[in-house]
C-alpha cells in the first residue's frame, strides 16, 4: 500500500461517501485490521458515525470484517479492501459497457448495483422498472418481467453474481442505525457486520459456494409505478414504500453484487482486440475476436493463454457477415501467428492447427507499448527510439547505444542520463576484478519492465488524484453559480410542467447573466475535460494492473 494509493482511495471515499468515511477508510488502509473500540480512539469520530462508515464500506464491499486474531470472544476486526476502493474509479466504464451490452435496462441495473453497494433482485427490478418508466411517455410503463430478463442475461453471463452468505453470525443488533447508502433494512449484510456480536469466520468469495450463478425463482409480477411529483402524494408514497417492503418474493435474504473481475476480463479481451486491427486490419481483429469468444467459458481467468482451438472450429464459428474464404482463414492465421507481437500462438497440427491467444504475453506487449508511448510523449522521439533499442536489445553499452539508434554521442549520453534519472533505465555495472576499478568495469544499460511499469502505475494513481482534487476545487470555487443554475433549472423545468407562458419562461432565464451563462459554459467544459482525462487514466491504470497482476500469478 503506497501512499498515493491512500490518498487516491480518501479522495474517491470522500467524492462518494462523505469526509466521515473517508477518514475511517484512510486510517484502516494505513493502519490495517483494526477492531471498533480501537478506530474509535484513533479516529476521535463517535460511535455512532464510526458505525455508519462501517455499514456504508461493508455494504460496498470495500471493508472485510472477521474473528480478532486473538482467539474466540475477542472483538471483531476490520480491514478496508483499496482494491476495491480503486475499482470506483471505474464506475462510469462499468457502466457504459453494461448499457453497449444490454441496452439502458442493463445500464440501469449496473447503476444501481454500484450505488448501493448489493441489493436483492426484487428490489432492483422494481427500481430499474420504476426508473425506466419515469422517462416513458405517459401511459407507457416497464414491464417488471422485462428487467428480470436483462438481470438473468447479466447473471448468465457471470457479471453479477450472488454475495457470499455470511456464516458464523450471532445474534444482530437490530437497532444498528442504517445509513443512507445501504438498504433501509435492519437485515441486510452490511447492518449484520457492524452489529455488536463477532464474526467468527472471514467472508467466503463469492465463487467458493456452487449458487453463486444460480438466478432465485422470484414471484414478482407487474409493471413499473411512475413518481409522484406532487408534495400532497408524500405521505401516500411513504405508505406504499412501507408496503412494498412487507411484501415477499422468494428471494429474501439473497443479495447480488457486480462482478468487476468478469468486467476486467471484457476490457482486457477488447484491449486485445483493439491492439490486433490496429497492428493487422479489422479482419484479424474480427478472428481473434472468435477465438476469444469460443474459449471464455473454458478458459482459467489467470490462465496464460487459452484452450488450443483448431482452424476448423474457428472457421465454423467466424461470423457469416464476414464471408472469409478456409484458405484466407489460414492465411491470416499464419500472419497471426508470425507477427513479432505474438497474440496468437501455434499448439498443435491436428484438426487444421490448433491455436491459442496469448493472454499474458499480449498484455506484455500492451504494457510495453505504454512504457514507449509515455517515454516519447515526456522525452521525444529519439529518447523513444533508444528505450525500444533497449527493450529489444536488453544489454547494452553507451557506444553500442550510440551505433545501434543512430544518434550522436553527446546527445545520446544526455538522453540515457535523463531516463536514468527517472528511473525509466537501470545501469548495470558488471565489474572484471572484484575491485569494481572503473577503468575494469563494463557499464551495461537495460530496461526492467516490470518494475518500470510498477512505478509508471504510481504515477498514473498521483496523477488522477491530481485531477480530481483539481476537479473538486473547480466546483468548490463556483459553488454559488452552479447552486444558482440548479435552482433556474428546477424552476423552468416546474413552470414547463404546469403549463407557463413563453414570456414567463424568458422572464426566468434571464435571472442568469451573460457573464455567468459564459461562466458556466466555460466551467462544465473545464470539468467535462477532467472526467475525461480520468477515463483515459484509467484505461492506462487497468493495462498496467493486468500485465502487473500477470506476473505475480502462477502459469496455468
Amino acid at each position: 500500500m503506497t501512499a498515493q494509493e491512500v490518498r487516491l482511495c480518501g479522495l474517491l471515499l470522500r467524492e462518494h461517501f462523505g469526509e466521515v468515511v473517508e477518514k475511517v477508510g484512510t486510517h484502516l488502509l494505513r493502519s490495517g485490521a483494526q477492531n471498533l473500540r480501537t478506530i474509535i480512539h484513533e479516529t476521535g469520530i463517535s460511535l455512532d458515525l464510526v458505525k455508519k462508515s462501517l455499514c456504508v464500506l461493508v455494504q460496498h464491499g470495500a471493508c472485510v470484517f472477521s474473528s480478532g486474531r486473538k482467539g474466540p470472544g475477542s472483538p471483531t476486526e476490520y480491514q478496508a479492501s483499496s482494491d476495491r476502493i480503486l475499482r470506483i474509479l471505474r464506475y462510469p466504464r462499468y457502466i457504459y459497457t453494461a448499457k453497449t451490452l444490454y441496452g439502458d435496462t442493463g445500464e440501469i441495473i449496473i447503476e444501481e448495483l454500484l450505488q448501493r453497494g448489493h441489493m436483492t433482485m426484487s428490489s432492483n427490478v422494481k427500481t430499474v422498472a420504476d426508473r425506466l418508466t419515469q422517462n416513458m411517455e405517459e401511459g407507457r410503463s416497464m414491464d417488471y418481467s422485462e428487467v428480470s430478463s436483462a438481470f438473468s442475461n447479466l447473471v448468465e453471463t457471470h457479471f453479477l453474481q450472488r454475495c457470499p452468505p455470511l456464516a458464523g453470525l450471532g445474534t444482530t443488533d437490530a437497532s444498528t442505525p442504517a445509513t443512507p447508502a445501504t438498504p433501509a433494512n435492519p437485515t441486510t449484510p452490511a447492518t449484520l457486520a457492524t452489529s455488536a456480536t463477532p464474526a467468527s469466520t472471514t467472508v467466503p468469495t463469492p465463487e467458493s459456494f456452487p449458487d453463486c450463478y444460480k438466478v432465485p425463482h422470484m414471484t414478482l409480477i407487474g409493471r413499473g409505478k411512475r413518481q409522484l411529483s406532487s408534495e400532497d402524494g408524500e405521505e401516500q408514497r411513504n405508505a406504499k414504500k412501507a408496503k412494498l417492503d412487507s411484501d415477499t418474493h422468494g428471494d429474501e435474504g439473497i443479495y447480488w453484487q457486480v462482478n468487476f473481475e468478469r468486467f476486467h476480463l471484457h476490457f482486457r479481451d477488447q484491449a486485445i482486440i483493439s491492439a490486433v486491427a490496429n497492428k493487422l486490419d479489422q479482419t484479424s481483429s474480427e478472428i481473434v475476436r472468435t477465438m476469444l469468444r469460443m474459449s471464455e467459458v473454458t478458459t482459467s481467468p489467470t490462465a496464460t493463454c487459452t484452450k488450443p482451438l483448431s482452424a476448423n472450429e474457428i472457421f465454423r464459428s467466424l461470423p457469416s457477415s464476414y464471408n472469409i474464404p478456409r484458405p484466407i482463414l489460414d492465411q491470416y492465421l499464419t500472419l497471426l501467428v508470425d507477427d513479432p507481437m505474438e497474440f496468437v500462438g501455434k499448439a498443435g497440427e491436428s484438426g487444421g492447427g490448433m491455436y491459442v491467444v496469448n493472454l499474458h504475453r499480449a498484455l506484455a506487449n500492451l504494457a510495453r507499448a505504454t512504457l514507449e508511448s509515455v517515454v516519447q510523449e515526456r522525452f521525444g522521439s529519439r529518447s523513444a527510439r533508444i528505450f525500444r533499442l533497449l527493450l529489444r536489445k536488453r544489454h547494452l553499452e553507451q557506444k553500442q547505444v550510440e551505433d545501434f539508434a543512430m544518434i550522436p554521442a553527446k546527445e545520446a549520453k544526455d538522453m540515457l542520463y535523463t531516463l536514468l534519472s527517472q528511473n525509466l533505465v537501470q545501469l548495470q555495472e558488471i565489474p572484471k576484478t572484484p575491485d569494481y576499478a572503473p577503468s575494469r568495469t563494463f557499464y551495461l544499460y537495460t530496461v526492467n519492465q516490470l518494475p518500470t511499469a510498477r512505478m509508471l502505475l504510481q504515477n498514473c494513481y498521483k496523477t488522477v488524484a491530481n485531477l480530481i482534487e483539481r476537479r473538486l476545487y473547480e466546483t468548490k470555487e463556483s459553488k454559488r453559480l452552479l447552486e444558482k443554475s440548479q435552482r433556474i433549472e428546477a424552476i423552468l423545468a416546474s413552470l414547463q410542467a404546469s403549463g407557463a407562458e413563453p414570456e414567463q419562461l424568458t422572464e426566468v432565464e434571464e435571472m442568469i447573466t451573460a457573464p455567468e451563462k459564459q461562466q458556466l459554459e466555460a466551467l462544465r467544459l473545464h470539468i467535462n475535460k477532467l472526467d475525461s482525462a480520468e477515463n483515459q487514466v484509467d484505461e492506462t491504470i487497468f493495462l498496467l494492473e493486468s500485465y502487473v497482476n500477470s506476473t505475480a500469478t502462477p502459469a496455468s
